[in-house]
């Protein structure tokens, strides 16, 4: 079923546009609009596929700060679906960046196989504050080295176009990145795309790295929320079980159903209000545009 904030078109070109199309909320992700995403790039695995926005000033602002932390848990976890299901598909992806792409639109985006940005595009690896959630460390290593790599993850920082094309993150900056990217998927899609490439460039440690950060988020969030038990259980990757309060088939957090108290201006009060924004600890995320993170 098609989601009413995802458009897909089949181009005669040969490849179909996706399109993050709630502009409102700035592309904001809940969990319905990211399953569609996911299932959209899964239902027709080896055709080449263009990721992009209506809106020319957002990608996507990351999760919806509008939702319940156990919402944005769930969230999280699509977004790791997604970037899987974009990394073994067959099929190439091209992400379109013509605006900020933050937390899991920079994901997305990353994930992607190329990347053609306009000027205008601002990409950032950051999550929600008090967390500690990894955000990016499976996939920048392989985009920019590990030195830069850490830079981004840790400090979380915005990088401009010019900047994202020096390092590498994305493939070109153009005035018009979705004709770039148009022209590109029809040329691959006559060429053909080389079913086997992809699947061969996935092998090794780049899906071990995803079950790695997907797991120490799902942590994370289960400490919050406890929704990360509730979530499909993966395989531990080995090493991860030294982490603290994480162990094989149990996630760290509090037993599924019950509810986290964590201090809030100094005592224990429940960790979500609906609608006035997501604490965690003593800092307090803003509402409305100001979207961080997954």
């Amino acid at each position: 079923m098609r989601h009413p904030q995802l458009l897909v078109n089949d181009h005669p070109g040969g490849y179909r546009w996706l399109r993050l199309d709630r502009p409102e909320r700035r592309n904001a992700l809940d969990p319905g609009l990211m399953a569609a995403v996911r299932d959209a790039l899964a239902a027709e695995p080896g055709t080449l596929a263009v990721l992009g926005s209506t809106d020319p000033q957002v990608f996507s602002a990351g999760a919806d700060l509008s939702i319940s932390d156990a919402e944005r848990a769930v969230v999280s976890d699509l977004v790791y679906d997604c970037c899987q299901t974009i990394v073994t598909r067959p099929g190439p992806v091209i992400a379109v960046i013509t605006g900020a792409a933050v937390g899991g639109g920079a994901q997305l985006a990353a994930a992607a196989d190329f990347r053609i940005a306009g000027p205008g595009a601002r990409l950032r690896w950051i999550g929600p504050p008090g967390l500690d959630l990894a955000v990016g460390a499976w996939v920048l290593p392989d985009l920019v080295g590990r030195g830069a790599a850490l830079d981004l993850v840790l400090t979380g920082r915005w990088v401009e176009a010019a900047e994202a094309l020096a390092l590498g993150l994305v493939h070109q900056v153009t005035d018009n990145p979705e004709s770039a990217a148009g022209q590109f998927a029809a040329d691959l899609a006559v060429r053909g795309t080389g079913a086997g490439v992809k699947p061969v460039m996935a092998a090794g440690g780049l899906l071990d790295r995803l079950r790695a950060e997907r797991e120490v988020n799902r942590a994370a969030w289960a400490r919050v929320t406890g929704v990360g038990q509730r979530l499909p259980g993966l395989q531990l990757v080995p090493g991860l079980e030294r982490l603290p309060r994480l162990e094989p088939g149990r996630l760290a957090g509090a037993p599924a159903g019950s509810a986290r108290r964590g201090l809030v201006r100094g005592r224990s009060e429940r960790r979500h209000d609906p609608g006035a924004g997501c604490r965690v600890g003593r800092r307090r995320a803003g509402k409305g545009r100001g979207h961080r993170g997954r």
